[in-house]
């Protein structure tokens, strides 16, 4: 089994309508979720969410990649040293 990374997911998505569909690929990864928080700022028109994982790196990867792949959605994730 490959080595569990700590790392945090930042998501920005262009439409609100979009966090529905974040959620959904968060549901199928719950296990590996250590916290998250999700920011509307209306002000900019955007969706904001900051998501605490701690999995194997292959699996955060397919994470990122699936959020990141939905229309007007950026995603990008920081793995820590520890």
């Amino acid at each position: 089994m490959e080595e569990k990374r700590l790392a945090v997911l930042s998501v920005m998505a262009e439409e609100r309508i979009m966090a529905e569909k974040i959620n959904a690929y968060l549901s199928e990864y719950g296990e590996c979720i250590v916290g998250r928080m999700g920011i509307p700022y209306r002000e900019r028109g955007v969706f904001v969410m900051c998501v605490v994982l701690d999995a194997p790196a292959a699996l955060i990867n397919a994470l990122t990649g699936k959020i990141g792949s939905l229309e007007g959605v950026t995603a990008k994730t920081l793995f820590g040293k520890i």
